[in-house]
């Protein structure tokens, strides 16, 4: 009987002690990931960068962004609140929630949305006659000047305020256009297209300015970006596509991955991921809020065949026959210097 009561206690301990096993978190756990929280606009959620997590709010945040990228590279507990269309209006009134004491990492994407980026870029990729490029990129660098410091001093001090602890990086903007226009279906001018790059210099140096001031970390990604424009091979920047105007110039996989990976983890101060993405995750998860509006950073493709640009064309000398010409070269598949010389040609 005594043998029997041994053998029982004995196997009693086993399961017993085989439970603690099943049961018990995995010894890495106890110390918690570093929690990393993502911010800002559409460059910061992946917008044009495929892959997108289907998590209902519009967001267009992909498993493809460079906060992602980071995460796993550094094996960080992730929030991605970063929502496409947001301006800092919007980073500070949905997404500050996510910050608190513990939080290690920040990274911000915003100014974009606030300077008008989707209307210029729409207005500038008609032709001359149907647009007014120089009125819009004005009124973009006037609000840059003028509202945008402000704006951003107020977000950056309610960061700090939330996350006193956390180290804190602003990432800038690319340019987008490498002086050649090679979609049928636009017509940015090389001066135009000029003018685009030297806007978002100014848009990048405000970033930059105010991110000092702050006492926050900047990561440029224009040099690093360079000789990847929508129309460089290769590419890191989604051309205007039809299929998804919220993804039309904004960089792809391979500019979250190669553009903006990198710059942004070497100025939080966590290393440069390149390669062997996805091995150290701690936890990725996305924010609650929504898209406050969805159409912004949405790119308008020109349509010639509206009775709106049919007015324009008429008001500027460019007659119906010299409208449909260019219709059709563009049907036909004409390159854009084509095109562009049509229509240039059609107003004199």
């Amino acid at each position: 009987m005594k043998t029997f009561i041994r053998r029982a206690f004995a196997a009693l301990t086993i399961v017993a002690g085989a439970s603690s096993v099943l049961t018990a978190p995995p010894a890495h756990a106890a110390t918690a990931a570093p929690g990393y929280v993502a911010l800002g606009d559409s460059y910061a959620a992946g917008a044009g960068a495929g892959n997108y997590i289907n998590d209902g709010s519009g967001c267009r945040r992909s498993a493809n962004t460079h906060d992602v990228l980071i995460a796993q590279s550094q094996g960080l507990a992730l929030d991605l609140q970063a929502c496409s269309g947001a301006v800092v209006a919007d980073v500070a009134g949905r997404q500050l929630g996510a910050l608190n004491a513990s939080t290690a990492y920040v990274t911000i994407s915003a100014g974009g949305n606030d300077v008008g980026f989707s209307h210029v870029i729409s207005e500038c990729a008609q032709p001359g006659w149907m647009s007014n490029c120089n009125g819009a990129i004005d009124d973009a660098l006037a609000t840059a000047n003028n509202a945008l410091p402000g704006r951003l001093a107020g977000l950056y001090a309610s960061v700090r305020a939330r996350a006193p602890h956390a180290k804190v990086t602003v990432t800038g903007y690319p340019l987008l256009f490498n002086g050649t226009d090679c979609h049928v279906l636009t017509f940015f001018s090389g001066d135009e297209m000029s003018r685009l790059n030297s806007a978002t210099r100014r848009l990048d140096a405000i970033l930059a300015g105010e991110a000092a001031k702050a006492g926050f970390a900047f990561a440029d990604v224009r040099g690093i970006m360079a000789g990847h424009a929508v129309c460089d091979r290769p590419a890191w920047i989604t051309n205007l596509t039809t299929l998804s105007a919220g993804d039309s110039y904004h960089p792809n996989a391979d500019g979250q991955r190669y553009g903006y990976a990198p710059p942004t983890s070497a100025a939080m101060g966590v290393g440069g991921p390149v390669s062997g993405m996805g091995t150290r995750a701690a936890s990725v998860r996305t924010g609650t809020t929504t898209s406050s509006d969805t159409r912004r950073g949405r790119i308008t493709i020109p349509d010639l065949t509206t009775p709106a640009a049919r007015r324009k064309a008429a008001a500027a000398g460019v007659t119906r026959a010299e409208l449909d010409a260019i219709v059709r070269a563009q049907r036909s598949g004409a390159s854009n210097a084509t095109l562009e010389r049509m229509s240039v040609a059609a107003t004199r």
